[in-house]
């Protein structure tokens, strides 16, 4: 193994072992694989550049390209060109992905969920300080300064892990640089060929230890006892992932601040338990029919392509009294007031406030901020709802089927808002929404006809194991398949719906839970849920249900109860006694034939409330997108490359002996009569050498001392060509370079730029090729074997 290869694995395994010390903020730990995959990808992209050789910073242009790239394949394919290359599209939604990141790190504790956000972070850094460590132990051939970025991999680590086995991952990382330092110093002492020793001590003492080792021992000590000191220094951070009781959205107990577009399915997903069915809150109610009872956390209301978010809202104090009149309520929509107290369990951790929307008003305590455009309550300074007793105030809205076909048209403003589409959605979810609501004589009549289409008539199947995935194509893959659960049921038609101008948004929160013996109702695990709601002038954000078997039919959808084939909506989801259970219900898939034969399936588990993160490329196709990323941009670059190689051939190190001189003296004429035709100077294998020369100095117009250093070059040429000894002559190199500068000078910018990217000397490649193919034919031929037929002799 080559001393260039030996250190660029070392530097690939000390940036690993360094990445280590993050597994204990993070979980499942399952990204630094991936991390490590793409770290080689990388290393190797730096070893085949060397290898060229590329100059350095073309190298790491090159590590930098490729990781961009890499990023793009695992993270942004569905935005990308071609599904590889970095464009517009794919930057901006990086970088939402790292905000979001940012903003996941400030909520969650550790360890935090891998949400694709954080999982950017992890990666994306670990390739950054890949590249420093790889660019200044391998490229510029210097390992000690880059123990600093495996340093602030392991100092960011270790200022936010609290856990007892810092020490191991200190172990790790100091591992890995000392065999940085080590690979670097073995790798220098075979270049010199021996060991110098060091001066004696004093007469009769041995010589010391060889400098190199001595050195890297000194360094080693150094950066051991950097990386114990300054942890300890680091000062102390607050909030989410940097503390488990850290600070919230809020700044400060006062009005203003923001709440961040976090995607609230992920924080669902990753507080609660899903290995049973436990309670998550017990509710008492005064609202007649408590099927119709869905406690809302937040809603989700700006559409990316890949999947639906709370939109960036400014917040403020809850209001003390009533809550302002929710938006669009009219005052000829019938409306109830009701009660409800809702208590949570100890082990419930939601930054958002379970409430029945629209919420008139809310007695709790604890810092909670209120955001209006959405009418819900999120957690300030870390606030969530553990153990928490509140009471709400909610509306029960009952508009008519008529007062929704009646409904005027909603403001421009929102309408435009709520009806956005990402241009990388596929048409078929247009197509669909528009067969299927044909002959539609009102908004309301498209939103009653999408509802049926998903829950009766459509023939799609509940089915909580299904894996349709989360890209831009999800819900076009739900549409052909007809499987899915509430998540898949909701964003369908909500994109739909826009796609019909009716203003969508989708709810996340929980389905009616099941009534007990006592008057109360208990809210499981697997009543987590997520429904459309639509707006129509009038009655406000009105909600629909799509799911079949999950939740109830509101009774403004169902204008003729006698004829219609849909569930009776005062009928729960859930087929339940009224007594309490201890038992948790089956997670199953729920076929058309349990439907007709059992009435309903049981409720999905709140894991499958969320998007499903299989979606992802497989390491083969990685590999294959990457490669091909790579070619597509290797190409374009291949004459340019190929001249940097030959160059560096031909102007590099060589012997000094008499033997060595004709090969080296032939190869910079080489070059030279090369650059020059690289800028308009075609060859003449007719002339001499130093006419040759006189006509790359008259038509390169170059000035004395360029044209000296040609006349140089050829000169030593007639010597090794004629001379019955060639002696060897310095300075040939020089006088090269001297010459590829006087005609760089003497030409203009598009001729320069021909001369590096499109250089005409790049046909000899052909030529090779040509003459090998030729060789190879020849050869074949010559093979080939005679055969002759026998003669017969006459007898």
């Amino acid at each position: 193994m080559s001393g260039r290869v030996r250190l660029t694995l070392a530097a690939w395994v000390a940036t690993l072992l360094a990445a280590s010390a993050l597994l204990p903020l993070v979980k499942p730990a399952t990204w630094i694989v991936q991390a490590g995959f793409l770290l080689a990808v990388q290393a190797g992209v730096g070893a085949a550049a060397r290898r060229g050789p590329l100059a350095r910073p073309l190298t790491v242009a090159a590590q930098a390209l490729v990781t961009l790239v890499l990023l793009t394949v695992v993270f942004a394919r569905e935005h990308a060109l071609a599904g590889v290359l970095p464009g517009p599209d794919a930057i901006r939604f990086l970088a939402d992905l790292l905000e979001q990141g940012g903003n996941d790190v400030s909520r969650y504790a550790i360890p935090a969920p891998l949400s694709d956000g954080i999982r950017l972070m992890l990666i994306g850094g670990v390739l950054v300080i890949g590249l420093l460590v790889d660019t200044l132990a391998v490229t510029f051939r210097s390992a000690a300064p880059a123990g600093l970025p495996l340093l602030a991999l392991y100092s960011v680590a270790a200022g936010l892990s609290d856990g007892g086995s810092d020490w191991l991952w200190f172990l790790l990382a100091a591992a890995g640089y000392l065999m940085l330092l080590l690979a670097e110093g073995r790798d220098r002492l075979s270049q010199w060929g021996r060991v110098f020793g060091g001066a004696a001590r004093g007469p009769g003492e041995p010589a010391g230890p060889t400098a190199p080792v001595r050195t890297g021992r000194r360094i080693g000590v150094l950066a051991l006892g950097i990386a114990l000191v300054v942890p300890l220094g680091l000062p102390a951070m607050n909030g989410g992932l940097l503390d488990p009781a850290g600070t919230g959205v809020g700044s400060g107990t006062g009005g203003g601040g923001t709440i961040s577009a976090v995607n609230p399915l992920v924080s669902l997903r990753d507080s609660l338990n899903v290995d049973e069915d436990r309670q998550v809150m017990s509710v008492r109610t005064e609202m007649e029919n408590v099927s119709d009872l869905y406690l809302r956390i937040v809603s989700l209301d700006d559409f990316d392509g890949t999947t639906w978010k709370p939109s960036k809202r400014s917040i403020t104090t809850v209001p003390d009294g009533d809550f302002p009149t929710p938006t669009g309520l009219g005052p000829d929509v019938t409306r109830k007031e009701f009660g409800t107290t809702i208590s949570t369990a100890e082990w419930y951790g939601q930054d958002w406030l379970p409430m029945p929307y629209p919420p008139s008003g809310v007695d709790i305590r604890g810092n909670w901020r209120y955001e209006p455009v959405g009418m819900t309550l999120v957690g300030d300074h870390g606030q969530n709802t553990r153990g928490l007793t509140y009471e709400v105030r909610g509306l029960d809205v009952r508009p008519t089927p008529e007062q929704l076909a009646d409904a005027p048209a909603p403001p421009t403003a929102l309408r435009r808002e709520y009806t956005e589409l990402p241009d990388s959605l596929p048409e078929v979810v247009s197509r669909t929404a528009r067969q299927v609501t044909e002959g539609a004589q009102s908004p309301y009549d498209q939103a009653v006809k999408l509802q049926d289409y998903f829950a009766v008539t459509g023939g799609f199947e509940y089915d909580t194991e299904v894996d349709v995935g989360s890209g831009s194509r999800a819900i076009a893959r739900f549409l052909r398949d007809k499987q899915g659960f509430c998540v898949h049921f909701s964003f369908a038609m909500a994109s739909m719906a826009r796609s019909l101008g009716i203003p969508a948004r989708v709810a996340v929160g929980f389905a009616p839970g099941t009534p007990q013996a006592d008057g109360t109702v208990s809210v499981g695990l697997r009543d987590a849920h997520a429904w459309p709601e639509l707006y129509f002038e009038g009655a406000g954000w009105t909600r629909f249900e799509p799911t079949p078997t999950r939740g109830s039919i509101p009774s403004y959808t169902v204008p003729d109860t006698s004829d219609s084939v849909l569930p009776d909506p005062a009928q729960p989801s859930q087929e339940a006694s009224s007594a309490p259970s201890a038992a948790p219900s089956e997670s199953e898939s729920c076929t058309i034939e349990q439907k007709k034969l059992d009435g309903g399936c049981a409720s999905e588990s709140a894991q499958a409330a969320l998007p499903s993160g299989g979606d992802g490329p497989k390491w083969y196709a990685l590999l294959g997108w990457a490669l091909a990323g790579l070619a597509v941009l290797v190409l374009p670059l291949a004459p340019m490359l190929w001249r940097l190689r030959t160059r560096g051939v031909r102007l590099g190190a060589h012997g000094r002996s008499e033997a060595d001189a004709a090969p080296h003296v032939l190869a910079v004429w080489d070059e030279l009569t090369d650059t020059a035709w690289d800028f308009g100077i075609s060859p003449d294998e007719s002339l001499t050498p130093r006419k040759a020369a006189a006509r790359i100095v008259r038509l390169g117009r170059l000035e004395e001392a360029a044209a000296a250093s040609v006349h140089r070059v050829a000169d030593a040429v007639e010597q090794v060509l004629y001379a019955p000894r060639p002696r060897p002559v310095a300075g040939l190199t020089e006088d090269a370079r001297r010459v590829t500068a006087g005609l760089r000078s003497a030409v203009g910018r598009g001729a320069r730029l021909r001369a590096v990217f499109a250089p005409r000397s790049t046909v000899r490649v052909t030529w090779a090729v040509s003459e090998w193919w030729s060789g190879v034919r020849g050869r074949a031929l010559a093979l080939r074997p005679t055969w002759r037929r026998p003669s017969r002799q006459q007898s």
